[in-house]
């Protein structure tokens, strides 16, 4: 199989290419993730898996990979965004928002096809509710440091999970990569996997 460049730090992303017995190597795309104005979160989302993979093509020019893969995670309140926390305050503010709520997650992923020079972007919306939390609750999930680096402060995944009441839609795509779509994309553009 042709490796993927995987335009992420992600750890759950990176876990998820495992799982698939993909072979990849991670380039981080360190781009400027502050929502433009006047854009849907789906659209946001959907515009920030696409740069990072833009930003993988720009460095390396001339030595362009086959394949590049870019992924982001959005939280929506209200139509109010959230991306990765600032610091704990920013953090702490994110989860007293979240408490006793419904939310939107938006992952998009974007595949990049090197050969036929062609990218394809998808975005998946699921629900979550968040149980109420106490500002105890709040203090011990934020000394547990899981909150950094992450869209809305929470890992699904880990610790936030004592806190979520309700899921609707893909759990892959709110830890940060809706396999059913990352799958279905590597399939219509001609990916060399046999599952």
């Amino acid at each position: 199989m042709e490796s993927i460049i995987l335009a992420s730090g992600s750890l759950r992303r990176q876990e998820y290419f495992r799982l698939l017995g993909l072979p990849f190597s991670i380039m981080p795309s360190l781009i400027d993730e502050s929502p433009e104005k006047g854009r849907t979160p789906e659209e946001l989302a959907g515009d920030l898996a696409v740069k990072k993979v833009k930003k993988v093509v720009e460095t390396l020019k001339d030595r362009l990979p086959a394949w590049i893969c870019g992924a982001d995670t959005i939280i929506s309140v209200d139509g109010e965004v959230y991306g990765k926390p600032k610091d704990r305050e920013d953090a702490g503010n994110m989860l007293r928002r979240l408490g006793g709520r419904e939310h939107e997650v938006f992952t998009a992923v974007a595949l990049y096809n090197g050969k036929a020079g062609t990218m394809d972007c998808r975005t998946v919306s699921s629900t979550v509710v968040f149980a109420g939390l106490s500002e105890n609750e709040i203090e011990w999930y934020l000394n547990t440091g899981e909150w950094q680096g992450v869209a809305g402060a929470y890992r699904i995944q880990g610790l936030a999970s004592c806190f979520i009441s309700s899921i609707k839609g893909s759990f892959s795509a709110i830890v940060g990569l809706p396999m059913y779509e990352f799958y279905a994309m590597l399939r219509d553009s001609g990916y060399p996997y046999g599952g």
